[in-house]
């Protein structure tokens, strides 16, 4: 962990070594915190890492490398975690054109974009609350919907990799809504964002371009992280810097069932 933690506030940043992850890593580091980049590929994380240093001017920026589609990885990160952890950006997400299963045989896009999110708020409930005031981003989409609670994994449905990633960021939407409201009195606030649309390796499996920059994209996520005026706003939506309407945040019963579903995980 970082070893100057008295001194600096703390972030983790998942999916780090991503185009829109790098630039989000980079602008928290930008603002003074010491930030660690969770990735899953050691190669692309080593370059990632020497990028954000040099473009956030920080060499206090570091690397853990950690499969956010399985249980295990994430609880273990966390176990080892020492001292302080201010913001959670929650930003790893994938869209592979085939249906695979991890070895506990859950869908992989589910288990990165859902449920690494929710496992990544469970194992680090405890260090967010001992920082307190801290904060939880949910990197989510625009780009959400067609939920269905009764096939989350595809396994009736035709495996569709868009339809399945608009399926899990509607799932962030409506998980942060659950979150916050579970920490409404830890000091723990949770928020989630459209970023913005860059070119990646996501939105290209998807089969989409992107017209801004990855710093553009990452603004939102950035000034939801270290913005001094939002300490206390927590279960909302924002696009743009700005809050959103939330289609799916009045859906009571369906933020209750699935939260309840992902808490089997």
């Amino acid at each position: 962990m970082p070893t100057n933690q008295a001194e600096k506030p703390v972030a983790i940043v998942t999916g780090a070594n991503g185009v829109i992850g790098k630039a989000i890593a980079a602008g928290i580091a930008k603002a003074g915190f010491a930030v660690t980049m969770v990735c899953r590929d050691g190669k692309r994380a080593q370059r990632a890492l020497d990028e954000v240093r040099r473009a956030s001017g920080s060499s206090d920026v570091r690397v853990e490398l950690v499969d956010l589609s399985r249980r295990e990885p994430v609880f273990a990160l966390a176990a080892r975690w020492q001292g302080r952890l201010d913001v959670l950006v929650n930003n790893a997400a994938i869209a592979p054109r085939s249906r695979t299963e991890t070895p506990e045989g859950i869908e992989v896009q589910f288990a990165t974009n859902v449920l690494g999110y929710v496992w990544m708020m469970r194992a680090f409930e405890p260090a967010l609350r001992r920082s307190a005031p801290a904060r939880v981003v949910n990197v989510a989409s625009y780009w959400a919907g067609d939920l269905d609670l009764s096939d989350l994994q595809f396994q009736r449905r035709r495996y569709d990799n868009d339809q399945a990633y608009r399926q899990s960021k509607q799932a962030d939407r409506m998980l942060t809504v659950a979150f916050a409201q579970r920490w409404r009195d830890s000091g723990i606030t949770v928020n989630s964002c459209h970023p913005g649309d860059a070119s990646s390796a996501l939105s290209n499996a998807l089969g989409f371009g992107g017209s801004e920059t990855p710093e553009q994209a990452a603004a939102t996520p950035v000034w939801l992280a270290t913005e001094s005026s939002l300490a206390d706003t927590t279960g909302q939506y924002f696009a743009n810097c700005r809050p959103a309407r939330c289609a799916f945040a009045a859906d009571v019963q369906g933020i209750a069932e699935l939260d309840a579903i992902c808490a089997r995980f």
